[in-house]
């Protein structure tokens, strides 16, 4: 068995390539770009090919299936950037990454603290040496009501880390499960925008839920809401949130993930002009957080995306149950 990692990480990932080569004997091979016309050779003689979210195309998938490559194991938790229809009739099994949900849910916590206490703006006064206290006021995050809209394993760890801080607690999810011991009130949407101080996004990308934040659900949000989004770019349109901000109708907002971000994040860009007009304005305005895709990056999660494509491989290959495949 063998796997090709495209999009590979050198200085964090290879390692633990190499550890669960030995531990499982499995093979790899692997390469810093992502896939493109000129690389899809390199999966030649491989089983699986494993990628972070990146472009990938029917056109790769066909490619791939022709050299034999059976598996598509995601090194993400999301599996958006995967055409799965393309997949599905080609007959390539799909699985998606697991790690712990503190981590991105810790860091989402940390977001909500930074916006609600202006933290972006008395950091770059500061590093201006205005040390004044005018327009930095911010608000006690104990005494908002924070609304969790999907309550997924992260969206729960959350509210787990967030009934701490003595707020009001509100989730929505389409499967509701207030038997897990949620230390919230589970509501329609509606009634978490109308009452919601500060909305945070837990939920996969998926043609139902694209810009499910638009400018009619912003409409319906209190004034000074602040939104956060640790999950997907695709969930609020870009359009409608910098024409909030601008109005005043949000308050702020702290985004680890932005619409159209392939080829942005986790790249160096240094002194390039960027082809996205949504990072450009939010990164302008000084009531915006903009982190790049960074919330899952731990330590005891980027070893467990690493383990989760080699278990699924090896569960693919033995005919054993794969627990994180994606049911084409």
């Amino acid at each position: 068995m063998k796997i090709f990692f495209y999009t590979l990480r050198p200085y964090d990932e290879l390692d633990y390539c190499e550890q669960l080569r030995r531990k499982t004997g499995i093979d790899y091979a692997w390469t810093v770009d992502a896939p493109n016309p000129g690389n899809l050779c390199l999966a030649q003689g491989c089983d699986a090919v494993s990628t972070n979210p990146c472009a990938m195309t029917p056109e790769y998938l066909e490619a791939f299936a022709q050299m034999g490559v059976k598996y598509l194991p995601c090194r993400s938790i999301g599996y958006d950037h995967i055409p799965l229809d393309a997949a599905k009739r080609l007959g390539l099994r799909v699985s998606h990454s697991h790690y712990p949900p503190e981590g991105v849910a810790n860091y989402t916590i940390m977001l909500m603290l930074m916006a609600t206490r202006k933290m972006n703006q008395i950091m770059l006064r500061a590093a201006a040496q205005d040390y004044s206290l005018q327009g930095k006021m911010g608000r006690d995050l104990s005494n908002c009501t924070v609304g969790v809209v999907g309550a997924g394993k992260i969206g729960r760890t959350v509210l787990r880390h967030l009934a701490g801080f003595g707020c009001r607690l509100l989730a929505y999810d389409l499967y509701p499960q207030p038997e897990a011991g949620v230390p919230a009130e589970y509501v329609s949407l509606d009634t978490l925008y109308a009452e919601s101080d500060v909305i945070t996004l837990h939920l996969n990308a998926t043609p139902d839920n694209y810009h499910l934040i638009d400018a009619a659900a912003i409409a319906r949000m209190k004034d000074g809401v602040i939104l956060v989004n640790t999950a997907r770019g695709t969930l609020i349109e870009p359009d409608a949130l910098v024409a909030g901000l601008e109005s005043g109708k949000v308050g702020g907002a702290a985004v680890d993930v932005v619409e159209d971000e392939a080829g942005i994040c986790y790249y160096n860009r240094c002194g390039e002009p960027l082809p996205n007009r949504e990072l450009a304005l939010l990164r302008s305005y000084p009531n915006v957080i903009v982190s790049p895709h960074t919330a899952f990056y731990t330590d005891v999660n980027v070893a467990s995306m690493v383990q989760s494509v080699f278990e699924a491989v090896a569960h693919f290959a033995n005919g054993e149950p794969e627990p994180n495949e994606v049911k084409l």
